[in-house]
């Protein structure tokens, strides 16, 4: 431990868990945090590792929403929705309030 990290050192290979290829890598995380991930890895009842991959696929999905989200803001900035374009679907909706 050096300047409160924990450099966490694995040989980088390629192994199969669960049927998928994984990779191992080496990350270099403060002790605060791995403490954090440790806790709600526990909690969760999996492994660091496990909980790590979810954390990750779950910031790179709101990465990718983000981007959508952008990019439908863009589209109809460029292109407004115009008065009385949706009208058509007004008597299409049921509301069940009738």
């Amino acid at each position: 431990m050096t300047g409160g990290r924990i450099v966490i050192i694995i040989a980088i290979k390629t192994h199969i868990l669960q049927g998928a290829e994984m990779k191992t890598v080496q990350m270099t995380l403060d002790e605060d945090l791995v403490a954090a991930v440790d806790r709600a890895a526990r909690k969760l009842r999996t492994t660091r590792s496990s909980f790590t991959r979810m954390a990750l696929r779950e910031a790179l999905k709101r990465m990718a929403d983000k981007s959508l989200e952008r990019r439908h803001r863009k589209g109809y900035q460029a292109y407004p929705v115009e008065k009385g374009e949706f009208d058509i679907w007004e008597k299409e909706q049921q509301w069940g309030d009738e």
